[in-house]
């Protein structure tokens, strides 16, 4: 796998060029202890997308080093409640001249620790987060000619899964990288992203005509869709393979609503949420079989949902109700049982296809039958890069056609 890394990197990535005073990085620093992730600046007299800081890193995976170099920068975004922050985001160049076309990667990396950041895995960190499916998709894209941009979506303080933090960082992550490339406001753009990529790039979609209007996104590409967190909740609860998503959840929402969860938890649930601060997806998502919300509960909270603040704050993360996308979209999940890839589930992608296409969005979706999440991503990857390919090509295309109803989505009712 390393072999085959190399040798798409080798042969496919040729180095950024350093701008005067541009710092360079050769040492791997985590992210949390490493200065480059701070801004110490008063961000709100700063418009998103500035670049604040940048600097030129090698590729590598663990200690094998690819001859490759890439630019990252820290740049002004906005987070979940429109304060100002900050966040990360690597590009990566073919060697290729003429027009621009950019993809904008968003991977599955699924983090409640920063050592999980893409901007750091892209140097050789974290090698024990899994299949490389960003290397090798990465380095698929730049086979094809595209620039590729890989932001820390999920911002520095890892907000997985808030749909409008991870969008708003994304959307700002290319603004950045035109800057920084010097590229004109009609370079044409496309979102691409699995799993917990999905988010900032369906959220991306809906947002981007509202918060970044100048950029030219020709179309958007999500697959093993989180539609609608609440739905999800009692698909995954007590499953063998995806339970532990749960107590990583709670420790997110609480986190960034600001809930108190830990004072609605059983001693069971305080330690599985110990257990889970600070990880990434790999170190909890298997590893607590049958696990049910009520376990983590105090006994007078059935589940939850129950919880104080809880719903109102899944009801932020719908998507398709923030906004209406004006590029085309492509919607792909597994079906391994009848609901689902056994974490997201079929009828809700459906249902946030059909309501795309009720509002004149064109959409393409697609369900890939008796695969499960990890596997549906194989057959999702290549159908996604060729729906991305006829964008930026002008090849016509269908949409809307033979799409089922799909799942009702919307707000759940609150207090």
């Amino acid at each position: 796998m390393v072999a085959l890394l190399a040798l798409i990197f080798g042969t496919v990535v040729v180095g950024s060029v350093a701008a005067p005073g541009t710092a360079t990085a050769d040492t791997l620093v985590l992210p949390s202890r490493d200065p480059f992730y701070g801004s110490g600046r008063d961000l709100a007299k700063i418009s998103p997308g500035t670049p604040l800081k940048t600097r030129i890193v090698q590729l590598a995976y663990g200690n094998k080093r690819f001859p490759a170099i890439a630019s990252q920068i820290l740049f002004r975004t906005t987070d979940q409640f429109g304060k100002p922050t900050a966040a990360v985001t690597t590009i990566i160049e073919p060697p290729v001249s003429g027009p621009r076309k950019v993809i904008s990667y968003h991977s599955p990396y699924d983090a409640l620790g920063s050592q999980c950041d893409p901007s750091y895995a892209l140097r050789g960190g974290n090698t024990g987060r899994g299949p490389e499916f960003d290397d090798l998709t990465i380095g698929t894209l730049l086979a094809q000619g595209y620039t590729v941009v890989v932001p820390d979506y999920e911002g520095l303080s890892m907000r997985w899964t808030m749909g409008r933090e991870s969008a708003q960082t994304a959307l700002d992550s290319l603004r950045a990288a035109e800057r920084h490339l010097r590229l004109p406001a009609s370079t044409p753009v496309g979102l691409f992203g699995y799993s917990g990529g999905s988010v900032p790039t369906g959220f991306g979609a809906d947002l981007a005509p509202t918060y970044a209007p100048e950029l030219n996104i020709i179309g958007a590409a999500a697959g093993g869709v989180l539609v609608q967190p609440s739905h999800n909740l009692p698909y995954v609860n007590g499953s063998a393979q995806w339970a532990g998503v749960i107590p990583a959840l709670m420790n997110v929402y609480s986190d960034v609503f600001n809930l108190g969860i830990r004072q609605f938890l059983s001693p069971k649930g305080a330690a599985v949420l110990a257990q889970t601060q600070g990880k990434c997806l790999i170190d909890f998502a298997t590893k607590y079989p049958g696990l049910t919300d009520a376990q983590l509960l105090a006994p007078q909270y059935p589940g939850l949902l129950s919880i104080p603040g809880i719903p109102a704050a899944f009801n932020q993360n719908i998507m398709g109700w923030v906004g209406k996308p004006r590029s085309p979209m492509f919607l792909g999940v597994g079906n391994v049982d009848g609901t689902g890839d056994g974490i997201m589930i079929d009828g809700d992608v459906q249902g946030l296809a059909t309501r795309y296409c009720r509002e004149g969005v064109q959409t393409q979706y697609k369900s890939y039958p008796k695969l499960s999440h990890f596997d549906a991503f194989l057959p999702w990857a290549p159908d996604a890069e060729k729906f991305l390919a006829d964008r930026f090509a002008h090849r016509p295309a269908k949409y809307c056609t033979n799409i089922p109803t799909g799942n009702t989505l919307g707000p759940l009712p609150t207090d």
